[in-house]
């Protein structure tokens, strides 16, 4: 059994290789293992999403042979991707089950939400982040401060939930003015 000695987070708009380990990603776990149609994985923000992937370093300790594997993967766009969209939105996050309990999600979630303060902080507007949670991961959002928003909704077959993140972005201008102000 291999054990896990490093782990990294990459992000990229527009790195084809990338995005292609996402995708491959995204189709065992929505595909193969949950069963949604693969026609719905796909969409039109594909190609000016963030897409996270995170890869870890496996050691054979038998051997002390290493591999790198690309094994979870989450999506965001910025407000007014979508039509009528005025929060974050962080959509199509998998991590392969065999890599579940490594605390990966959490690396992939911590990585999305700092790329989102930095983007609401230039762009100068609220860093709130949505995303269509199925039932079974509620809880999981909620650890990271994700509340649910409106009724539960029918999503390619599966019910889901709106879950809504609304995080602090601290603006150097206004601290600075507050400093000054003192």
């Amino acid at each position: 059994m291999s054990r896990i000695v490093s782990t990294e987070v990459v992000s990229t708009v527009g790195d084809q290789k990338i995005i292609q380990e996402c995708h491959r990603i995204r189709k065992d776990v929505f595909h193969l293992e949950q069963k949604f149609p693969l026609e719905t994985e796909y969409d039109e923000v594909e190609d000016v999403a963030v897409h996270f992937l995170v890869r870890v370093t496996e050691e054979d300790p038998a051997t002390a042979a290493r591999r790198v594997k690309c094994v979870g993967t989450v999506r965001a766009t910025p407000p007014g991707t979508y039509p009528g969209s005025t929060r974050y939105k962080l959509s199509r996050f998998a991590v392969e089950k065999a890599y579940r309990k490594y605390g990966l999600g959490r690396l992939l979630l911590d990585s999305l939400h700092e790329w989102v303060r930095q983007d609401a902080a230039a762009a100068r507007r609220p860093a709130e982040v949505e995303c269509h949670s199925q039932l079974s991961a509620i809880g999981f959002y909620a650890k990271f401060g994700y509340a649910s928003e409106g009724s539960q909704f029918d999503e390619d077959g599966a019910p889901h939930l709106n879950m809504v993140l609304r995080l602090m972005v601290l603006r150097l201008e206004r601290a600075r003015e507050s400093v000054k102000r003192d």
